[in-house]
């Protein structure tokens, strides 16, 4: 006995043919009616009317053919339409009575053992473990997908026959889940899910190494390992922003006068207080006064300004002491130097202004202006974090059966970049010297201008993950897998800019009624801060071992090729120099580049299985 298969789907679409075929038998019966039907005789002769009639009579029968043409035409329409009916609806009965025959058999396996007889297993939820597939027949189901930090759900085992689910992959910082078993008599087992790259705050910033592969049991292939996730970029450097209030101020310098002709010296400023990292240092206190405005009267000499404190940001320089003598010379005090910075990109403090001086008929000097402080060193990138590590592959079948291939490692974070130096503060301008009566004076010469310091050294890239090793073949047939890549190195961060040099201060003027009046020289501009280096690449890791091949028959599998390493950062560029003062003060020097860093190293080979 012959089997007929019947598609209702094809039944559908002849069924559309043969109605155009009917649409088109109708346009030409209409067609051909009105030309034949009516056909006048050609005279009036009883032959001529006998030939019209004839083909008047040829001309019905055309129609009546065309009409029973078209009955024949409409019934098998219909005829096919039902069959199609028909089809499908024995189609759909068959299923649900399969699945009912289905529901019946594996009720009991279920039951007892929680799994079907017959029928593939469910896929996992996120991060839930598949389905294990029938007893009998069935596919193992699918691994869900974690989610942040959350592993990757593991594949389900076949049963008799058929193949292990895939391992789902794993969330951010998590492991991918494994594949799962191939049958117990044949069937292939199931990849391994991918690791999740590294995030932020997300288990320890670590990344995920990949699954490993399902092996297969009798006869059947090893599933292939899962890659390593990406590893965590280093953190870029951040500079501290410190308070800007600053600290307790120094204290100010004890003024002395006289009406003698003795020398006399004002008492000098006191420091300002240390601001701590976080803060700025306290203004330098101001030099005292030192004033004798009786003849003849002795030399005068202010005190000088106080250094400004450390601090994260480096405090002003104090003031210098003004000096004044009716007939002696007098000696402005010199400003104080500024704080040097203490945190990373902190700027150093301004110089403190050179005291005023001032003569009747002698000498008067201006104090000098105070040299501005140092900026400090940026902070440095972090160190980029390790790739996952990649999945093993699985075993071969034991008898006959290829292993897995190894998952590939993932590639190192990149470092972090270095941020910018911290800038020298500006020198402090120099003090006025006034004369009378054909004195002479000269003013103070600015301050020098800080130098700004090296910017932040670019983090070391990270390490790539370990490749995978592949799975051995089957015990008696069976290559074996090959190993997977070893993971890339990360790229080293790039190095900061070195901060910009201070301004050196404007010479203070001089001034002399009938006298000699000199201004004094402006301050040199404070050198730029050299760049910072690059960081250094991460090393590549090395690529996993072969599968072993079988006893009988089986080639070994390749090794992994090895990661490389990740390319050095380039080096940060140096800061300006300072704009040196008027008159005549020189500018700073600009700082270096930094230098790049090293590539990193290249891991080695997997061996051979």
């Amino acid at each position: 006995m012959s089997f007929v298969q019947v598609q209702p789907p094809l039944l559908s679409w002849a069924t559309g043919d043969l109605v155009e075929i009917g649409s088109a038998i109708r346009a030409a019966n209409a067609a051909a009616q009105g030309p034949t039907a009516g056909l006048a005789a050609a005279a009036a002769d009883e032959v001529s009317t006998g030939i019209a009639a004839i083909f008047g009579v040829y001309a019905r029968s055309y129609q009546q053919a065309g009409a029973q043409a078209l009955a024949y035409h409409e019934q098998l329409v219909r005829s096919l339409s039902s069959a199609g009916s028909w089809y499908a609806a024995a189609e759909s009965t068959n299923a649900a009575v399969a699945q009912e025959v289905l529901n019946v058999v594996n009720a009991p396996t279920q039951a007892w053992l929680g799994r079907p007889l017959i029928g593939d297993g469910a896929s996992g939820g996120p991060g839930q473990p598949g389905g294990a597939g029938g007893l009998l027949f069935g596919n193992g189901g699918h691994g869900g997908a974690g989610g942040p930090g959350q592993a990757g759900g593991a594949g389900g085992s076949a049963g008799l026959f058929g193949n292990g689910g895939n391992g789902g992959a794993g969330g951010a910082g998590a492991a991918g889940g494994n594949g799962g078993t191939g049958g117990w008599l044949y069937g292939h087992g199931g990849a391994g899910g991918d690791g999740g790259a590294a995030v932020s705050g997300i288990n320890g910033g670590i990344a995920g190494p990949g699954g490993h592969g399902g092996s297969a049991n009798w006869f059947g292939n090893g599933g292939s390992g899962g890659h390593g996730g990406a590893g965590l970029k280093g953190a870029d450097g951040v500079n501290v922003i410190p308070d800007p209030t600053p600290a307790a101020p120094g204290a100010e310098g004890s003024d002395v006068f006289s009406t003698g002709t003795a020398p006399i010296i004002a008492g000098d400023g006191g420091p300002g207080a240390d601001g701590g990292p976080g803060g700025t240092g306290g203004t330098g206190g101001e030099g005292g006064r030192a004033v004798n405005d009786i003849s003849p009267s002795g030399p005068t000499v202010g005190g000088n300004g106080g250094a400004g404190g450390p601090g994260g940001n480096g405090g002003v320089g104090g003031m210098g002491g003004t000096a004044g003598s009716l007939t002696g010379p007098a000696s402005a005090g010199a400003g104080g130097t500024g704080g040097d910075a203490t945190a990373a990109g902190g700027a150093g403090g301004a110089g403190g202004q050179g005291g005023r001086a001032v003569t009747g008929s002698f000498l008067a000097f201006g104090g000098v202006g105070g040299d501005g402080g140092d900026g400090h060193v940026g902070a440095d990138g972090g160190a980029g974090g390790g790739g996952g590590a990649g999945g093993n592959g699985g075993r071969g079948g034991l008898l006959v059966g290829s292993g897995g291939t190894g998952g590939a490692g993932g590639i190192g974070g990149a470092g972090g970049d270095g941020v910018v130096g911290g800038n020298g503060g500006d020198g402090g301008k120099g003090g006025i010297g006034q004369a009378a009566s054909g004195g002479n004076s000269n003013g103070g010469r600015g301050g020098f201008g800080g130098d700004g310091n090296t910017g932040g050294s670019g983090g070391m890239g990270g390490i790539g993950g370990r490749g995978g090793a592949g799975g051995a073949g089957g015990l008696l047939i069976g290559d074996g897998g090959s190993g997977g890549a070893g993971g890339l190195g990360g790229a080293g961060g790039v190095g900061g800019i070195g901060g910009a040099g201070g301004t050196g201060g404007d010479g203070g003027v001089g001034t002399s009624f009938g006298g000699s009046a000199f201004s004094g020289n402006g301050g040199d501009g404070g050198n730029g801060g050299n760049g910072g280096a690059g960081g250094a690449g991460g090393g590549g890791e090395a690529g996993g071992a072969g599968g072993a091949g079988g006893l009988l028959s089986g080639k070994p599998g390749t090794h992994g090729a090895a990661g490389r390493g990740g390319d050095g950062g380039a080096g940060g560029g140096g800061g300006a120099g300072g704009v040196g003062g008027a008159p005549g003060g020189p500018d700073g020097d600009p700082g270096l580049g930094g230098n790049a860093g090293s590539t990193g190293s290249q891991g080695a080979d997997g061996a051979d299985g």
